[in-house]
């Protein structure tokens, strides 16, 4: 039976969309950082904060939003988690993945032979062969925690890494332990082993090397299981979605508090500074940021309510999100080039300019490259969805 098309879900591009705008915002803000040049030095501690520190939550959410949609979409494609075919999962997460990241380091690579400026992989660091080896396995994230930084445009595929060695795996946990009797409990045990495990993997377990401590296997693992087991919720909770309807609206109200409070990280309020200090010092903050996320998009999924006008561009960008993620660094370097060399108009502009330009270089690599290329690859024909399957 051929493939139906999968449901979009607003509040999921919502937060995909406000995500990669704090990754590229963040990118923008360390560049010129190390230019010496304070892009918020103007601005409120609170905003500042908000707008050009966040990018590293962005990624958090990423991780969660992407634990939900594999497990949920796979539900969905394959009828149950059990029944998944695994060589048919490779296939979809290929045509997704593949074909721009190939794109994007066949890209590198030529920057780097060319000896451009931004563009060259230090010697000290590794070679071409070596780094292409470590982005086309997925463990670019481990050999920069070891070996130092790629350019900025390698190191972005940290985060692709972790995401895509978690699902090397989560299609042959499915087809092994949910055909089990008691399948369903040790595959969610896995799962939450992954959660708890999460804090330590960022605090003490790799305390002595910070990178590894931030960019490690396990951290980011956390926070996708967090993401599946908020789709294994939806999935029970859909029956029962109309008598729930009301109550989702307290807790999603709850969990997007907690993201934006998180997001200010609010140093001058004495009662919840001392609170997030301490979710950061122990690493559970990240886990609290899934969790709040995972929250935001169980409610808003069963509550079924369409996005609002005015989120539309933010949605845009969710939907485009892996574009942008994977090209938007050639803006930063190039922009903020441009602005060290001349020096013209105000600053804000410069950044507002880099931050809008993302989305035109996003969008075309998307139309004419990668979703081409995915409907391409992808496999014609799936399992049927049940119709009982949300």
């Amino acid at each position: 039976m051929p493939e139906q098309p999968q449901p979009r879900f607003d509040t999921v591009d919502v937060l995909r969309g406000l995500s990669i705008l704090a990754v590229v915002l963040l990118h923008t803000w360390l560049r010129f950082f190390f230019g010496s040049v304070h892009v918020d030095a103007n601005l409120p501690k609170m905003l500042g904060h908000l707008l050009f520190r966040n990018g590293g939550n962005g990624v958090t959410v990423f991780f969660a939003i992407s634990g939900f949609l594999i497990t949920f979409t796979s539900m969905r494609r394959f009828g149950s988690l059990a029944a998944m075919r695994p060589l048919t999962f490779y296939r979809i997460r290929f045509a997704r993945i593949a074909p721009l990241l190939l794109a994007l380091l066949a890209v590198l690579s030529i920057l780097h032979l060319a000896h451009v400026e931004g563009f060259v992989i230090r010697p000290n660091v590794a070679t071409l062969p070596r780094a292409l080896l470590s982005a086309l396995t997925f463990h670019l994230n481990w050999y920069e925690s070891f070996h130092g930084y790629l350019p900025a445009n390698w190191d972005v595929m940290w985060s692709l890494s972790i995401e895509e060695m978690f699902y090397l795996f989560f299609p042959l946990a499915c087809v092994v332990l949910l055909r089990l009797r008691a399948g369903l409990f040790a595959f969610i045990a896995i799962l939450v082993a992954f959660v708890a495990m999460g804090p330590f993997a960022r605090t003490t377990w790799y305390a002595s090397n910070e990178v590894w401590r931030e960019n490690n296997y396990i951290g980011g693992m956390s926070d996708i299981a967090v993401g599946c087991l908020a789709a294994l919720l939806a999935h029970r909770l859909w029956p029962r979605r109309e008598a729930l309807r009301r109550a989702l609206i307290p807790a999603q109200i709850a969990g997007a508090a907690i993201l934006f409070l998180i997001a200010l990280w609010p140093s001058n309020w004495p009662i919840l500074h001392p609170v997030l200090r301490f979710l950061g010092k122990s690493g559970l903050d990240d886990t609290l940021l899934s969790l709040a996320a995972s929250l935001v998009i169980v409610a808003s999924l069963l509550r079924n309510r369409p996005g609002r006008l005015w989120t539309a561009p933010i949605r845009w960008f969710g939907r485009h999100s892996y574009e942008v993620y994977l090209t938007h660094e050639f803006l930063v370097l190039f922009g903020t080039e441009l602005y060290f060399k001349y020096h013209r108009g105000p600053l804000a502009a410069w950044v507002v300019g880099i931050l809008l330009l993302t989305a035109p270089l996003g969008g075309l690599v998307a139309r004419f490259f990668s979703e081409p290329m995915n409907r391409r690859l992808r496999p014609k024909f799936t399992h049927a969805i049940r119709p009982e399957t949300p």
